[in-house]
Formats: C-alpha cells, sequence, structure tokens
C-alpha cells in the first residue's frame, strides 16, 4: 500500500474510532472494517491466505442471595484474531487494542510467526467456492432493555419464590439474571466478509432443601436468544424448588440392571457423546469409538439427527462456519444410520473430504422424538431408574467405555418410588446407543442439541 493511500485509510479507521470511542461499542460496521484493514495489511506483506475475525460482546450479570446483592458484573470486550498463511506455514496473532497501529502489528506478528511454524500441507483457507453468498437473518439479535436495578429485583423475586415454595428449602446459593449481546465480523482473502449480532438471556436459580438433617441441592434455568422467551423469574425459582425437594430422602440402592431414561436437558449430552466422536479431529487422530463408521448402523431406525443451522432464534444458529463456509441442512444419522462426519475444512482435508460447514461445531442438532412425553416414558419403563443428574466425566472416547455417576428417582410399576444417590450407571456407548428403546417429544431447546427424554432399554446400574 503507498504512503498516501496509507494515510487515507488511517484517516478513515481514525474516524470509525471516533465513532467507537463515542459509544464505547463496536457494531457491525466498525468491525467489518476493522477486519478489511487487517486483510489489506496481510495482503501488503505478501501472504498467500488470510483470515481475519473481530467481535465485540457486552454484558450484565446480577447475582442475589438470600435477598441481598452478592455480585454485579457487567462486561464490556473486544479482540481481534488473524490468521495468515505463507507456503503451507500459519501463523496466528491477537489483540484487544483495536486501533490501525495495533491491528498492522497483529498481522506483522502472524507473519512473522507463520516463517517459525513446520510446513502443513493440510493448511489453508476453505476452498473459496464454498463461502456463504447469503449471510440471512437469523432473528438471532434482540437486545434486553434491563439495567443492573431490574436485573437485581428479578433474581432477588426468583430466590424467593423457591425459598416460599415449601418450607423444606432452607437456603440458597443464589439466583442470576443475565444478558448477552455479541457482534462478530470474519473475512478472509477469498473476498468474504460478513458480520452479524446475536443475544443471550438468563435466569437461574440455585436452591438447597433440608429433612431429617440431610440436605439436598439442585437448580432451574431458562435461557433464550430473546428476554420475551424466557420463563419468568418466579417460575425458575418455583422450578428450582420443586426439583430439590423432590430429591430429599434419597436412598442408595443395590446393583441390578434395569432402563435407564435420561431426562431431556441430560439426554442432549448422551448424544453429544457421539457428536463428539465423529468430529473431524477425532477421525484423523484415530481417536474416536466411532472411527470410520460413516454408513454404519449405529441407532434403532427410529433415530434420526439432523442439523438445521438457520432456525430463527436458535441457540446454535449460523449463517455460516468459523472459516465462512455457508451452512446448510442436512441429516447427519438417518434411520439410526451415519451419513457423515464433523468437519472444518483442515480435518475434511486430512480425511480426504470436503468441509461440512463445521468449523466452530455443529449447528443446531435435532433430535426427533416420538408421541410421548417423560411421564409417559416413565410408565412404558415400568421399573428403572430416571437420571435427573450426571455427576464426573467417566467418558472414554476412544473406547466409548461409559461410567457415570448419578443422582435421580427410582421408577417401580410405572410410577415414581423414591429418590436415590451414590449410584453410577455404566455400559459402552456403541452398545447402549443400539438400546435406546424410546425418544421423548418433551425437546429442550435451551442448548445446541434439542432432544427429548432418551429410554435406555438397559444398563448396568451400580450400587451399595
Amino acid at each position: 500500500m503507498r504512503h498516501a493511500d496509507r494515510q487515507i485509510a488511517d484517516q478513515g479507521i481514525t474516524g470509525i474510532m471516533g465513532t467507537i470511542a463515542k459509544s464505547e461499542l463496536l457494531g457491525r460496521a466498525e468491525l467489518e472494517s476493522l477486519v478489511t484493514l487487517a486483510l489489506d495489511e496481510a495482503k501488503t506483506q505478501g501472504v498467500d491466505q488470510a483470515e481475519v475475525a473481530a467481535s465485540q460482546d457486552t454484558g450484565l450479570s446480577a447475582t442475589a442471595r438470600l435477598g441481598d446483592v452478592e455480585s454485579l458484573e457487567y462486561t464490556n470486550d473486544r479482540g481481534i484474531g488473524i490468521t495468515v498463511f505463507k507456503d503451507s506455514r500459519k501463523g496466528s496473532a491477537s489483540t484487544s487494542d483495536m486501533s490501525p497501529a495495533a491491528i498492522r502489528e497483529a498481522v506483522t506478528k502472524a507473519c512473522t510467526f507463520a516463517t517459525l511454524t513446520a510446513q502443513d500441507e493440510f493448511s489453508g483457507l476453505a476452498d473459496a467456492d464454498l463461502m456463504c453468498t447469503d449471510v440471512r437473518d437469523l432473528d438471532l439479535d434482540h437486545p434486553w432493555d434491563v439495567d443492573a436495578t431490574k436485573a437485581i429485583e428479578m433474581a432477588i423475586e426468583s430466590e424467593e419464590a423457591g425459598l416460599k415454595f415449601d418450607k423444606r428449602v432452607s437456603n440458597s446459593e443464589g439466583a442470576t439474571v443475565s444478558t448477552n449481546r455479541g457482534t462478530r465480523a470474519y473475512g478472509n482473502s477469498h473476498g468474504f466478509l460478513g458480520g452479524y449480532s446475536r443475544t443471550s438471556h438468563s435466569i437461574t436459580c440455585v436452591l438447597l432443601a433440608e429433612a431429617d438433617g440431610v440436605m439436598q441441592r439442585d437448580y432451574h434455568y431458562t435461557s433464550a436468544r430473546s428476554a420475551n422467551d424466557l420463563d419468568t423469574s418466579a417460575e425458575v425459582g418455583r422450578r428450582a424448588a420443586e426439583k430439590t425437594v423432590e430429591r430429599l430422602g434419597a436412598r442408595k440402592m443395590k446393583t441390578t440392571r434395569a432402563p435407564v431414561l435420561y431426562v431431556p436437558e441430560l439426554a442432549r449430552g448422551f448424544i453429544g457423546h457421539a457428536i463428539s466422536a465423529i468430529a473431524g479431529g477425532a477421525q484423523y487422530r484415530r481417536s474416536s469409538f466411532l472411527l470410520d463408521a460413516v454408513g454404519e448402523t449405529l441407532f434403532p431406525d427410529f433415530v434420526n439427527i439432523q442439523e438445521r443451522p438457520h432456525l430463527p432464534k436458535g441457540m446454535a444458529s449460523a449463517p455460516y462456519d468459523a472459516e465462512g463456509v455457508g451452512t446448510y441442512d442436512r441429516d447427519i444419522v438417518s434411520e439410526g444410520v451415519l451419513q457423515g462426519y464433523i468437519l472444518s475444512s483442515y480435518s475434511a482435508r486430512r480425511l480426504g473430504l470436503v468441509t461440512t460447514a463445521n468449523a466452530g461445531g455443529s449447528q443446531n442438532l435435532i433430535v426427533p422424538g416420538g408421541d410421548k412425553d417423560k411421564d409417559a416414558l416413565i410408565k412404558e419403563m415400568g421399573t428403572g431408574l430416571v437420571v435427573s443428574e450426571l455427576i464426573g466425566q467417566g467418558v472414554n472416547g476412544v473406547t466409548g467405555d461409559y461410567s457415570r455417576g448419578v443422582v435421580g428417582h427410582w421408577v417401580e410399576n410405572g410410577e415414581i418410588q423414591y429418590p436415590v444417590h451414590e449410584v453410577t450407571i455404566a455400559g459402552n456407548l456403541r452398545d447402549l446407543y443400539q438400546r435406546i428403546a424410546a425418544i421423548g417429544n418433551d425437546q429442550d431447546v435451551r442448548s445446541g442439541i434439542r432432544c427429548g427424554s432418551i429410554l435406555v432399554e438397559e444398563m448396568t446400574i451400580a450400587g451399595a
């Protein structure tokens, strides 16, 4: 870039920075301008390819405990990351200083690092013809006009509703109201440039109950892109109290084999182990219990896993992935058969395949259920264990061996009899996936995996 041109560019960016200083926020247009600046600088330094991601995040979180404010946090974070490729070598740098000089320095650092790293024939941007051509509006941006005073009031209201629910609810670990808005911009040397904003809001309440000198703890939360889709703060508190009281009188149980029912918020994690195993990194490193499994029947034929990146207000919706590749609908599992992996451009090249637009992870996985909810599946189960909390990280991603501590309820004759604790469930995930007997219609939409209750026909349940 000629000196005169650089002066003009700096003046333009300086004007943008003046606007930023006034508002203290970076919008999509400002972020895209900074991304363009970094890409232009990378080009002048002679790299083969470059990509730049810039972000601005703001948030508020208020926590109240026993009627008093315990913490109040405000966040305002920004940053820009630059990755360059030169002669099959990769260098990256980042900075939270968004001035033109700092951005140019970060580009220079990235270029220097690229001269020091080892060559990797699989590195580089995703193919140019895969870039997103339509950055569609997915209705992800719903700022919540809630100030600190209102957030504190809502947190106190949630906690009070829980404490009043039952006299056995004796203490609290607090209630939290949070709101976050993030704006992202991404561009690369293929000419792709895009950006969008998204929000997330939540209310959480954690309570303790006591009976016969024994205390139990549980929680409930609500989260959504729009505050209009949240449960009320009082509803969150009451549900947290109800779940906590349901744990009182927990017993140990003898070791047995019986059906196990995962509630929806845990069922998504049970499915998530399979998603981790079919991720490109696990596949090319040869460290997956589902190695080379495309085309295999992993689940019963009524199980489908669909990826739907463009759901309005979806918690994992995205018009393009972390490499600018346009996202698209696909079926990862169809009638129990694995159709494909979760791939970025790098992992795809390592495997001799094509990216599935999953750099950065999957987007809105949906596991369709049948016509029964959790209560109906409990009746169908007859005798078995309902799992309401998982403890520990006993999952071996290489072998599929699965062993988790659980808290839940024992069921007989289709009715919950009593809560249980100090219990472990175990098996091998390849076998357990084949043993799925039913999936409920009670989908949990609070995360990127939407799944209802899952009934597994038999597992080892280790007790006292």
